[in-house]
């Protein structure tokens, strides 16, 4: 076996795969994540694995805890009955148990599958039954009870089981058991059964799949994209090439573990790196929680990095005029230096010296007030990002990088390098994988992170591929002559419009979300005479903005209607129109006067709006325009 092994190199300690254009793929020689688990909770013991916080204090849980309880829940879920290759769901915010689920699950050589917690219960029905779950475990009371809403209509699952009993105290149900109670009978099942739980991850294989992924369902009923082990050690692998994790980083999670992306960065990156996760105690806490953790690398979806954008302006805005002064002299200094490293060209000796002093006089504190005074690398993926907001962080010394990837390439495609990195692209390939253009101009891809196709759903996969076996990605791009990807746009977003002219909405609508009053956007015009928007302001900026002025509003659909706020978005769509050739400019506008959340169908839970349903919803605003 030894003698078939491919060649390693060193990443910070950790051996890879020198050439990733086969396989098997291995982290220190282990090729599958339930092998390197086991390795890495031996070697680091005691140190810490993850952070949770609880009644206002965080609490430290070593490796050694984390790989003791993935035991005894991958045990006890064996002892009530799971065998290889069935799935076991999970219903909860992030937290340590979500970890010991995955971990669990996957050493006794199950498949873990999440369900988001903005879920309906018919929604849960849906995802337990199409994934053939065996188990399912809910976070709490308020979870449980979208189960018992649908439990008559899903007759496959043995056990629900409970991580928390707040709420629940004298509750029996004989179906139902709590998560303290599953530790014991995997305990109880360990020393019954001395040595099984190393006996199955040594037979994990990196053909077997070992996670389902959900898509979001923007396009009918979500699928179940299957990810292998070797597919994500192949993700872990080539992603640290370029966005390498120390063994010295705290990491915060607070997307989705069901996302993929925070799947990968939070649980497999982790693992390879042995680096530390904090959890967020919520999304709506996280800007706290960044300033608590303060992190050397983080991770997030473009919606976060305007809100933090966002957020900076409304204080500028608050600012003294001497404050506004000496930000807006940073900034201009900050971009000569951003712009310069951008380009690859030295900075010159008097932007460094003039940029020192303003890094310690304005930048300095900006970074600490939004938790990014120690960010080595700060990324952003699974939607499209402005680059003049990527720009911007740049500028204040907080590297973000963009990235591309999706559900069914287990995360990762592309990712920008520190060192070799171009504003308005999602980088290079990975190492060891490959990008062509259609005809059509669709984005193709090939690598060993692509996924083993969608469950129970063979017509579904076969559609997904080309006929020569290339990963259609969906997505409209081109390829630099350095081989950097820029993304265009969506293929079944191209707007058509009545003269003909083809128009990709996503530069348009990235332009005008870098406005601090514009939260998100949708660009209509398929099969119509000129183009107009949908806009969902920003309320945050929008309500100072109008208190500033004193604009009477009630609430947020009067805010809306406000001729003042109408009159402001209408001035930043003109501004962004001017950027434009006349076809591709934005000639009227409707505001979405209904707040949204991960909980609205016009959202999905990584808060990306879902254009064909907006589309479909507000029908009659655009009926509107036109």
């Amino acid at each position: 076996m030894a003698e078939t092994l491919p060649p390693q190199q060193s990443i910070r300690g950790m051996t890879v795969n020198a050439d990733l254009s086969e396989g098997p793929f291995l982290i220190d020689g282990h090729d599958t994540t339930p092998k390197l688990f086991r390795a890495r909770c031996a070697a680091l013991g005691t140190r810490t694995a993850m952070r949770e916080k609880t009644f206002g204090i965080w609490r430290s849980f070593s490796w050694d805890s984390y790989f003791t309880h993935a035991k005894h829940l991958g045990l006890g879920l064996v002892s009530l009955g799971l065998k290889r290759g069935e799935v076991v769901s999970i219903l909860s915010e992030d937290c340590k148990e979500w970890m010991y689920t995955d971990m669990g699950v996957q050493c006794v050589g199950g498949i873990c599958s999440g369900v988001y917690t903005t879920d309906s219960a018919v929604q849960l029905e849906y995802l337990v039954t199409n994934s053939d779950s065996r188990f399912l475990i809910v976070e709490n009371d308020e979870q449980l009870d979208k189960f018992l809403q649908v439990r008559d209509r899903l007759p496959g699952l043995v056990k629900v089981i409970v991580i928390e009993r707040d709420g629940l105290h004298g509750f029996s149900d004989p179906q139902i058991i709590f998560v303290d109670e599953l530790y014991e009978l995997g305990a109880a099942y360990d020393e019954a059964h001395p040595g099984e739980f190393d006996a199955s991850i040594d037979a994990t294989r990196p053909e077997d799949t070992a996670i389902l992924v959900y898509t979001s369902g923007t396009t009918g009923k979500p699928k179940g994209a299957m990810i292998s082990h070797s597919n994500l050690m192949f993700s872990v692998s080539a992603g640290l090439h370029n966005a390498p994790v120390y063994d010295t980083d705290d990491q915060i999670c607070f997307l989705p573990l069901c996302h993929i992306l925070e799947r990968v960065f939070s649980v497999n990156a982790p693992i390879a790196a042995a680096s530390t996760i904090n959890f967020a105690e919520s999304p709506e806490t996280i800007f706290d929680n960044l300033q608590e953790v303060s992190p050397q690398t983080f991770v997030a979806v473009p919606r976060l990095w305007e809100k933090i954008y966002s957020q900076v302006a409304i204080r500028i805005g608050d600012a003294t005029g001497l404050q506004k002064w000496a930000y807006a002299m940073a900034l201009k200094t900050g971009e000569a230096r951003a712009d310069r490293l951008a380009e690859n060209k030295p900075v010159p000796p008097g932007t460094r010296l003039a940029f020192g002093f303003w890094d310690f006089a304005v930048l300095r504190n900006l970074r600490r007030m939004v938790g990014m005074d120690r960010l080595r690398r700060g990324g952003s993926g699974a939607a499209p990002i402005s680059p003049e907001l990527l720009r911007w962080y740049h500028a204040i010394g907080v590297p973000v990088l963009e990235g591309y990837g999706m559900t069914e390439s287990a995360g990762v495609m592309c990712i920008n390098a520190i060192d070799d990195n171009k504003f308005g692209t999602v980088g290079p390939v990975l190492p060891g994988a490959q990008i062509r253009i259609s005809p059509e101009g669709e984005i193709l891809y090939k690598a060993g992170n692509v996924f083993q196709g969608y469950w129970k759903n063979p017509e579904k996969t076969a559609e997904t591929f080309t006929d020569d076996g290339w990963l259609r990605t969906g997505d409209v791009g081109m390829l630099d002559n350095e081989g950097f990807l820029r993304i265009t746009g969506r293929l079944k977003d191209i707007i058509i419009t009545t003269g003909g002219k083809n128009v990709t909405p996503a530069e348009i609508e990235n332009k005008l979300k870098f406005s601090p009053y514009i939260s998100d956007v949708v660009v209509i015009g398929d099969k119509r005479k000129f183009l107009t928007c949908l806009v969902m302001i920003d309320q945050e900026n929008v309500e100072k903005f109008a208190q500033d002025r004193r604009v009477p509003f009630s609430n947020y659909a009067s805010l809306c209607a406000a001729k003042e706020v109408q009159d402001l978005i209408r001035d930043t769509i003109d501004e962004v129109n001017t950027e434009f050739a006349r076809v591709e400019q934005i000639k009227d506008f409707r505001l979405i006067d209904v707040l949204l959340t991960a909980d609205d169908d016009e959202l999905t839970p990584t808060m990306k709006l879902k254009r064909s349903f907006v589309e479909t919803k507000h029908d009659a605003l655009i009926q509107q325009m036109y």
